[in-house]
């Protein structure tokens, strides 16, 4: 409907709106600095037009053009309201119809014509938004339904403020295309499912657009991690978590460790180690990072701090994922999923401040380079600085930024191409000690080291995707990822077998550890989806090559100049630090890691409820190990080891009702130890194996899901530190790993989410040959539970205002496998607000709101890696969107 308000000036119409009610509030907000462009977008106000940009200028009536005659004009501020109300298309009734081109969704109304919808694209979602309507459906406040046809994930319907409704018809693999259609008592949308694109190919997520305020939906209803096809979630026969960007937005998470509270079963083992987070997963350490799928890390070591601005999505895969992702540990894998190009305009900008002087600006913009929209972009950038809650000198300093480029070469084909590069700065954290068996009673912000202890990190990394889709069917992918890593690290390192623990006196000793590290990862695969009668199959085939490189490796170690040391009253600078040339060089080496996979996967549907997933994978792995004359040793010399296996996979899911899977897997794993002894030589690699049932339920029409999982996880030929020199390893024999997880994420009620999960882990040495029988992994507690939950007010004066609050509980660990000390139990509460209007965002989040002393990694030894957690934080944003 189509209205005009005589005798109103511009400055009349702002009064006048900002004592009114909503509909007048709804105005308010559409006259900046250009009302030309606030009216243009403004279906409410569309027939107002404005004269010359003089001291005088006015709005005059524009002649309407009314499918009925129009209405008289409005005198009173009460007429021209109640002329708006009547004007008002109420949407009764939502119907959706199958056709042989797609599916109809028609929306029916009671009196009244509705107005053409604008239409915009967001990942996969096709989103039409009607003005002057409002929704009167029996069924409530929404209309959602999941898969309502062939390649149509979803069709949501909601009512927006400003008298608007939002339709959102997401693909499965596409956006749709939709032809709309008007009547006297309704309008229909005629939508037929996309073809895949660069943007949506099948390894990245469905993205699943949810009207309303932004971070109202915790559900990502599939992965790529576990089967290298876009695969619902309720069909594979393992549990897998994802962590959505909106989780991510709503904490106000900045690292890793924080990101994986949202997991069951995750628990942080070093979150400022010299040598980068770890994690451990089930029980076991030292857990794999991927990017898009490529290996941030490298049979088992972890390297680095990664960078969380450009994520879409964080997965995560429990127990052995060697089939699809190669040699990594058994207990699980981590998936970091970017952010891709967007064939919209996107531009975005957000200043994030706190306590301990953290100031971190960041960009991420996106669109077309192309009128045709075939080459599109997106780039992200981050700049953070901070002081540690430790008392070091040395300041924590970040530089990142992330171009991708996406080509659709022809309707086909698509490349893209990506490149990352970050820079860090920071202390080099050794963490605190233990005194008999406990953490020693001193302040969690000390410094057991020189106070100007730093690590740097510099970091690049190169990617491109390729795929070419022969047909519907079938579909060839290649990808490539290089990655270097310049890493050096300069500290004093408290020497473990000269403390005394009754006075509390001890050496520091020099330690400078510098590398350089280079992987080459290629992947190439061929999916196709084919039946034989009438079980259909979805086939993957692929080979991969990978190499990493780690060379130029120079650890020095100042045994013969300690500096004395005292943990309860510590004298800092006593010795200038030497000349790195002048610290005696321990150990020199280059490691050379060659890896060949070969992998066949099959998806079966054997009923429309039965589904089987089969694989199996061999690898083949040539290591060598080149050690360099050292000043303690002048000699040289080789280390190679060869080594094959083929690693199964097979689980089954059954579906009793559509909102329930039940599953069972059997998975194993093969990883070559890196790690070598004192003398020189390889260690073999672990071999790990999984059994594994549970349940997944969809339920609240999918909003809202939950996992259960049952597992028993054992490997063999497990590396772990030396007790004699932290620098080398030993094999420990045998070790398990068994318990039980709960995950819980989505949206309860409108505007009400919530992820929370439980996990019970039993792990222990099985076999050791140091006494260590029987004995608790260390840093794995029995018991882990976190929640978050949020809700956003969604009507009347103060929609946009969202609320927030957490937990996280860990019982006590071990802080070595020889379980001679513990970390105590903690439990902390997190809080946040959040207010969200239009196009801009404030929020403000608080972590560890009481403050509370406590360990978030129990350590690799008595002296090294024990690490505090961090104490009250204090985070603020703001972001605004163009």
């Amino acid at each position: 409907m189509k209205k005009f308000l005589p005798g109103l000036s511009l400055l009349s119409l702002l009064i006048l709106a900002s004592g009114q009610g909503s509909k007048a509030r709804a105005l308010t907000g559409q006259f900046p600095s250009e009302p030309e462009k606030a009216i243009a977008t403004n279906p409410e106000v569309a027939e107002i037009s404005l004269t010359s940009p003089s001291p005088e200028r006015s709005i005059s009536p524009t002649p309407l053009l009314p499918h009925s005659e129009s209405p008289p004009p409005a005198t009173t501020v009460t007429e021209w309201i109640a002329q708006i109300e009547a004007s008002l298309v109420q949407i009764t009734n939502v119907r959706l119809e199958a056709t042989a081109a797609g599916l109809q969704v028609i929306l029916e109304t009671a009196d009244g014509e509705l107005a053409e919808p604008t239409t915009t694209v967001s990942g996969n979602a096709l989103i039409a938004v009607l003005s002057n309507a409002v929704l009167a459906l029996a069924e409530g406040d929404e209309f959602q339904q999941f898969g309502p046809a062939e390649n149509i994930a979803l069709v949501q319907v909601t009512g927006l403020s400003g008298d608007r409704v939002q339709v959102v018809i997401t693909g499965a693999d596409a956006p749709p295309t939709v032809d709309i259609s008007s009547a006297i008592t309704g309008l229909t949308l005629s939508a037929t499912p996309g073809k895949p694109t660069a943007q949506t190919s099948d390894d990245e997520t469905i993205q699943i657009l949810v009207t309303g305020e932004e971070g109202s939906r915790y559900v990502e209803p599939n992965t790529s991690t576990a089967t290298r096809t876009d695969t619902p979630l309720r069909d594979i026969p393992q549990s897998i978590q994802v962590i959505p960007r909106e989780v991510l937005e709503d904490q106000q998470v900045i690292r890793l460790n924080d990101a994986l509270r949202n997991v069951s079963g995750v628990v942080s083992t070093s979150r400022a180690s010299i040598r980068g987070q770890r994690f451990a997963i089930r029980g076991f350490e030292d857990s794999s990072i991927l990017r898009d799928g490529f290996r941030l890390t490298a049979a088992g070591s972890n390297f680095g701090f990664p960078e969380l601005t450009n994520l879409e999505t964080v997965e995560v895969l429990k127990g052995p994922a060697s089939i699809l992702a190669g040699s990594i540990e058994p207990g699980g894998v981590v998936n970091l999923v970017s952010k891709q190009p967007l064939s919209e305009p996107f531009y975005a900008l957000e200043l994030q401040s706190g306590n301990r002087e953290l100031l971190s600006p960041s960009l991420d913009f996106s669109g077309p380079l192309t009128d045709d929209d075939r080459l599109l972009y997106r780039l992200n950038a981050l700049v953070r600085n901070e002081n540690s809650f430790r008392n070091y000198d040395t300041d924590i300093r970040r530089s990142f930024i992330a171009p991708t480029l996406s080509w659709q070469i022809s309707d086909r084909t698509d490349l893209t191409i990506s490149l990352e590069y970050i820079d860090i700065e920071q202390p080099a954290d050794n963490g605190l000690v233990a005194i008999d068996d406990e953490v020693a009673d001193i302040p969690f912000d000390r410094v057991i080291g020189e106070l100007d202890d730093i690590n740097q990190d510099e970091r690049l990394r190169a990617a491109y995707q390729f795929e070419h889709r022969f047909n519907d069917l079938w579909k060839l992918r290649n990808s490539f990822s290089y990655s270097r890593i310049d890493s050096s690290v300069s500290v004093n390192s408290f020497d473990s077998r000269a403390l005394n623990e009754a006075t509390g006196d001890g050496f520091l000793i020099p330690v400078s550890d510098s590398s350089i590290r280079e992987t080459f990862d290629l992947q190439t695969n061929v999916v196709g989806e084919f039946n034989t009668g009438s079980v259909e199959h979805t086939v993957l085939f692929g080979v991969d090559l990978f190499r990493s490189d780690f060379r130029d490796r120079e650890l020095r170690f100042g045994l013969f100049s300690p500096v004395p040391f005292n943990i309860f009253d510590p004298i800092y600078g006593t010795v200038p630090r030497p000349d790195e040339e002048d610290i005696p060089l321990l150990a020199s080496s280059d490691t050379q890691i060659d890896g060949l996979g070969i992998y066949l996967q099959d998806q079966v549907a054997l009923l429309d409820n039965l589904k089987l997933l089969a694989g199996v994978r061999y690898e083949t792995v040539d290591q060598k190990v080149t050690n360099n004359p050292t000043d303690l040793n002048p000699n040289s010399s080789d280390s190679t080891l060869n080594e094959d296996a083929f690693t199964p996979r097979v689980g089954l899911v059954y579906q009793p009702i559509e909102e329930l899977s039940l599953y069972g897997s059997y998975t194993t794993s093969f990883v070559p130890n890196t790690a070598t002894t004192f003398n020189g030589d390889l260690l073999e690699p672990e071999r790990g194996e999984q059994f594994e049932i549970g349940a997944r339920a969809d339920l609240l029409a999918g909003r809202l899901t939950a996992n259960l999982a049952l597992f028993n996880l054992t490997k063999e030929n497990v590396a772990t530190t030396d007790p004699d020199n932290i620098f080398f390893s030993v094999a420990t024999g045998e070790q398990r790993s068994r318990g039980i997880e709960l995950d819980i994420a989505g949206e309860i009620l409108p505007g009400w989410n919530i992820i929370a999960n439980y996990a019970y882990i039993d792990a222990e040495i099985k076999e050791d040959e140091d006494g260590n029988e029987g004995n608790r992994l260390r840093n794995i507690p029995e018991h882990t539970f976190n929640l978050w939950t949020t809700y956003d007010i969604q009507a009347g004066p103060l929609e946009g205002l969202g609320f927030g609050l957490g937990v996280n509980y860990v019982s006590e660990r071990f802080g070595d496998n020889a379980n001679s000390f513990t970390a105590e139990d903690y439990f902390l509460t997190n809080a946040a607000v959040s207010y969200q209007r239009d196009n801009w965002r404030a929020a403000l989040n608080i972590r560890n709101l009481f403050d509370v002393d406590y360990i978030e990694a129990a350590g690799t030894s008595r002296t090294s890696g024990i690490d505090p957690g961090e104490p009250f934080t204090l985070i603020g944003s703001f972001a605004i969107e163009f």
